[in-house]
């Protein structure tokens, strides 16, 4: 079952189904509305429908062709059906391919936040093929290159360094550029997901920056901002606030925003109001007994978990506003 949406269906849908032709008795497709805003029960019965109404069994493996949201729904879906059955990511954005296919977290929306149902389920492979991204609209690049950005401030300065120097060639999609980003991001989670595959504790450096971009995301509403233009601001915000802590030196903070500025992705964050972004980020999945716990610098390349006070969050915040 091949579950992708009407955009990368044109584009990739038959020549996914040509190379799966002599692997599989049987191959069926389903088709999701395209959009974060559509992550939601409703899309992931469209899944279920199928493959109850097509027959399919604990034998039937998922393919998830498409970017973020159709891995994470097929994901689930797959972590779901009959308990469990194989699935295989074949991400075609540059946000999917360097970190939500990798390292098997699946999930769907709730209103009041991102993500908060779901499932932890390996797929059996990732196929990573730069090819698809030459139709990736710039916007979803530069979204992509957020998480980029992400792994070499928490894990790997001289990748930060890298991207740097290579922030160009990145945004003209050098293939060359593009193939050791994606290797080097993939590496990164791989490693950390190895240790923590549940994400009791080192896995949640990963999500240095999604803290505050989950918050920007269900406080405008799913969809209107990307992902990755979330977790950019909210990058800003958890720098900031590790300077506010005393954990990192201004000049980090200050390459950080450079560098997300050169490549084109937001460095403030909509006015919510302090007290909305802090009630949506007792919903996050760091949080213990709701003291958010927030992912934080403390040093060149190196992250770590912590709380704030509520009273640093919120100058941190109104110091960004746009």
């Amino acid at each position: 079952m091949i579950v992708t949406n009407p955009t990368v269906a044109a584009l990739y849908l038959p020549r996914l189904r040509a190379a799966l032709a002599t692997r599989y008795a049987r191959l069926l497709s389903v088709e999701l509305p395209d959009g974060e805003e559509h992550k939601h029960w409703q899309t992931l019965n469209l899944i279920f429908d199928a493959l109850l109404n097509n027959g399919c069994d604990r034998r039937t493996t998922v393919y998830a062709l498409g970017g973020g949201v159709v891995g994470d729904i097929a994901g689930f879906a797959a972590a779901s059906f009959m308990r469990g059955v194989p699935y295989v990511q074949v991400p075609t954005t540059l946000l999917s391919q360097v970190d939500s296919s990798v390292g098997g977290k699946t999930a769907i929306n709730h209103p009041l936040g991102k993500n908060l149902i779901g499932a932890f389920h390996q797929p059996l492979r990732v196929v990573c093929d730069l090819d698809v991204l030459t139709s990736l609209p710039d916007r979803e690049l530069r979204a992509g290159l957020a998480e980029v950005v992400k792994y070499g401030a928490i894990a790997d300065w001289t990748f930060f360094e890298w991207i740097e120097s290579h922030a160009t060639a990145l945004l003209v999609r050098d293939v060359d550029a593009l193939a050791h980003a994606v290797q080097r991001s993939c590496e990164i989670k791989a490693a950390v997901v190895a240790q923590d595959e549940r994400e009791s504790d080192l896995r949640a450096v990963l999500n240095f920056g999604h803290t505050f971009g989950h918050a920007i995301e269900a406080g405008l509403g799913f969809g209107n901002w990307l992902h990755g233009e979330a977790v950019a601001a909210g990058m800003v915000l958890g720098a900031a606030l590790s300077v506010k802590l005393g954990l990192i030196d201004p000049a980090v903070s200050e390459r950080l925003v450079a560098l997300l500025s050169k490549l084109g992705l937001p460095t403030k964050v909509p006015a919510l109001g302090a007290d909305r972004y802090l009630s949506l980020m007792r919903l996050d999945k760091k949080a213990v007994s709701r003291e958010i716990r927030f992912v934080v610098l403390t040093g060149r390349g190196e992250a770590a978990l912590r709380p704030a006070p509520d009273a640093v969050v919120r100058e941190v915040i109104e110091m960004h506003v746009a």
